[in-house]
């Protein structure tokens, strides 16, 4: 269970961070259940040997960085 949950977070901090863009709430509803379905998949393979989760926190974290560098040039751009 604690696999599902940390594959469900990490799956969808990449989502939010990577390829989300501005849709209605039902839609966003409907990708995060299909997320959630999605997981189940990902932690049958997490709890076999293979590195998901870590695979995930990875991509988490470097999408965060772009996030946040792309976020300071924006700013730095504006202010010029």
């Amino acid at each position: 269970m604690i696999f599902y949950v940390l594959n469900f977070i990490f799956a969808s901090i990449t989502y939010k961070l990577g390829f989300a863009r501005k849709l209605p709430i039902l839609k966003s509803f409907l990708i995060y259940l299909m997320l959630a379905f999605g997981s189940i998949i990902i932690t049958f393979f997490s709890i076999v040997g293979y590195p998901i989760t870590e695979s995930l926190l990875i991509m988490s974290l470097i999408l965060g960085i772009y996030r946040f560098r792309l976020y300071q040039e924006r700013k730095t751009k504006s202010k010029s």
